[in-house]
C-alpha cells in the first residue's frame, strides 16, 4: 500500500508562518490529528519541511479501516457510519478500505467525509525520548515506517 499515514505531534505555538501554511495544506490544524496521503514526491517534500512536528509512516489496511469506522466524521460533526457509506458508494467499510488501497477509490470519493482525521492522546503516553526527538533517537517526531500503526491504534 503506498498510502501513508501523518500525524502531528506538536503544537504550533512560536512556529515560522511558512511551516505553519505547509501543516495547514496538509489539513493538519491541529495537534493529535491524522491525514491520509499518497506516497508522492510533492507530499514527501511537505513532510521533509515539517518534520520537527509531526510523525509519519506506511499505513495497514486494518489500521485504516478502524480509523475509518472510530473517527470518520461527516459535516456538522456527525460520525461516519456503514450504512452512509453504503448508500454513497455501494460498499461497506470493509471493501472502500480495499479499494483505497488498489487507488481505485480515495477518501475524497465519500462525500462529507471529512479528509482529517482527529485523535486522542495516546494511552500510556509517547514514546520516553519525548515529542522533540527524531523517532529514530528513541523520541517520537519523523519516519517510523509501519510503526505508525502502533501509534495510531493507541491514539484512537
Amino acid at each position: 500500500m503506498n498510502k501513508i499515514a501523518i500525524v502531528r505531534i506538536r503544537s504550533s505555538i512560536n512556529v515560522k508562518r511558512k511551516i505553519v501554511d505547509t501543516l495547514n495544506k496538509l489539513k493538519l490544524y491541529n495537534q493529535h490529528t491524522c491525514v491520509i496521503v499518497n506516497n508522492t514526491k510533492p507530499i514527501l517534500g511537505m513532510i521533509k519541511k515539517v518534520k520537527d512536528y509531526v510523525t509519519w509512516g506506511e499505513i495497514n489496511k486494518e489500521t485504516l479501516q478502524n480509523l475509518l469506522i472510530a473517527r470518520g466524521k461527516l459535516a456538522a460533526k456527525k460520525t461516519l457510519t456503514e450504512e452512509y457509506v453504503k448508500e454513497k458508494t455501494k460498499l461497506n467499510f470493509e471493501q472502500l478500505v480495499g479499494e483505497i488501497e488498489l487507488d481505485k477509490k480515495s477518501l475524497k470519493d465519500v462525500p462529507g467525509l471529512k479528509q482529517f482525521f482527529k485523535l486522542k492522546a495516546p494511552e500510556g503516553g509517547f514514546e520516553r525520548g519525548g515529542i522533540k526527538k527524531p523517532y529514530s533517537m528513541g523520541g517520537v517526531l519523523g519516519y517510523r515506517k509501519e510503526n505508525i500503526n502502533k501509534l495510531i491504534q493507541k491514539m484512537l
